[in-house]
């Protein structure tokens, strides 16, 4: 067991700042002392890193992540090694994944096929949500079992008709289940049926590319089953949780809930605060043409930033509306795998690469003044472990915690991209943010005492990351 001194920094909680030196011995944390404080006498330690003039941050919890998942065809390109090694790159110490159980399959089986992809194999912790794709008996007694195995949300799909989608009896029905069970239920939630049938006229009058994604899935798709969710849940008292909100309609049927003081929360995606559908999923390269809109592929999809959507995203930040920002990272290659659609845009895999990128991204809302420092740490950190199960363990710098901390440069610069002073670690042919500028930058990142990134090497090594067995949400109002 070795100690870590973590001296002249500035730790930022969710709760406020202080100047304190962090003591971590073994995996936890031990200590924060004031600067300069002997009252313990001279503290050594092992190692010592100097965080003059950084922040002291607790790690990064992703908790909407999809490495090797089968879509399309074909399976996102990140594995549970290299997406977590991307993830240790840019400040993120714990991801939660989705484990898959489709129509017509057990969730049994599917939870088990999760746990060997990614048993030893993942940089930092990981724990699993469980997607619920086929409603009907034999599931909903598999759910009875989920709290047991540390698994305590669940996910349901309005969309995808034929993989996942489950209506309106198969909700009430598993939300019934998860109220019983005290489940957090998680929530697609987009008019699949409609938008099939949208994108089916697209396509027959011959408006084939990545734009026309955009176009079929209409904001009025997701306002409509983000109502229509809220509503099942306020019928089954059973908290929700809706996923990658994008559309400020959707937004406010969340904020009108919650007005009442029901438990319903939103989660974004760094996609819908930055990109939007005139700029990237209608853009054109010499090398794709208008394919090349094919990048940002994503549902619920990159909305117009003429119609105000971006902006909303950031508001309902400030305000509350939207209590987390994770990634949904599921990255495809554009070299045989966004390009099985070259001809369809309905046939391109839905999923964008940030697993990398979301702490940086959202700091960069703190340079430009969108959020607080404090408010930063809260949405990438605090209350992803609250809304999940994992407070105290993770989430916060303080003793008895898990050491999991970032070491961050607010006077360092980082450049998002591949090539050359540019950084990029996910199992990507390109990336979805390419160009973007961060006025900081990740110096250190730890993950249960061990020194993950360091003096921009990675130290760390596939099978450190332990399996999150996770509590109930400790977010209720």
């Amino acid at each position: 067991m070795s100690t870590i001194l973590i001296k002249g920094g500035t730790v930022v909680n969710a709760t406020g700042t202080v100047e304190a030196d962090v003591l971590v011995d073994g995996e936890r944390i031990v200590a924060l002392l004031a600067p300069g404080d002997q009252s313990l006498g001279p503290v050594a330690a092992d190692k010592v890193i100097d965080a003059t003039g950084k922040y002291v941050i607790p790690g990064g919890i992703d908790a909407h992540t999809h490495m090797q998942l089968p879509f399309g065809g074909t399976y996102a390109s990140d594995t549970f090694e290299t997406g977590t090694t991307a993830a240790a790159w840019g400040g993120t110490t714990s991801i939660i994944d989705f484990a898959v159980q489709k129509y017509g399959e057990r969730v049994e089986d599917g939870l088990a096929h999760w746990h060997e992809l990614a048993d030893g194999n993942c940089a930092v912790d990981y724990g699993f949500h469980q997607i619920i794709g086929g409603v009907d008996d034999e599931s909903l007694k598999a759910m009875e079992n989920l709290v047991d195995e540390g698994i305590t949300s669940y996910k349901l799909f309005m969309a995808y008709p034929g993989v996942f989608y489950s209506d309106d009896a198969q909700i009430l029905r598993a939300m019934q289940k998860a109220r019983e069970l005290g489940l957090l239920t998680m929530m697609h939630a987009e008019n699949g049926p409609a938008i099939d049938v949208l994108a089916a006229q697209l396509a027959e009058s011959g408006k084939t590319s990545p734009y026309y994604h955009g176009i079929a899935r209409a904001w009025q798709m997701e306002e409509e089953a983000t109502h229509r969710a809220i509503m099942l849940s306020d019928l089954t008292e059973a908290p929700l949780y809706i996923v990658h909100m994008s559309a400020k309609q959707a937004v406010e049927q969340v904020a009108w809930a919650r007005d009442k003081g029901k438990n319903v929360f939103g989660e974004t995606c760094p996609q819908y605060l930055y990109l939007s559908l005139e700029k990237q999923l209608g853009a054109s390269s010499e090398e794709w043409g208008d394919f090349e809109g094919a990048k940002w592929v994503c549902s619920t999809p990159l909305r117009s930033e003429e119609e105000g959507h971006l902006e909303a995203m950031w508001q309902g930040l400030r305000t509350n509306d939207l209590q987390m920002v994770s990634t949904d990272h599921c990255p495809f290659c554009m070299k045989d795998q966004k390009e099985l659609g070259k001809d369809d845009f309905r046939a391109i895999p839905n999923g964008i690469g940030s697993i990398e990128h979301r702490v940086d991204l959202l700091y960069q809302g703190v340079v430009d003044g969108r959020i607080s420092l404090s408010r930063w740490v809260e949405l990438i950190s605090t209350t992803p472990a609250r809304m999940f199960g994992l407070y105290g363990r993770k989430g916060v710098v303080q003793p008895g915690a898990d050491a999991d901390i970032v070491v961050y440069d607010p006077n360092g610069h980082t450049s998002i991209g591949i090539g050359e002073g540019r950084t990029h670690h996910m199992n990507m042919d390109h990336s979805a943010w390419e160009g973007f500028e961060i006025d900081g930058h990740v110096d250190v990142t730890i993950s249960r005492g061990r020194v993950l990134v360091e003096d921009g090497e990675f130290k760390g090594t596939k099978g450190h990351g332990q399996f999150l067995k996770r509590d109930l949400t400790q977010y209720l109002v």
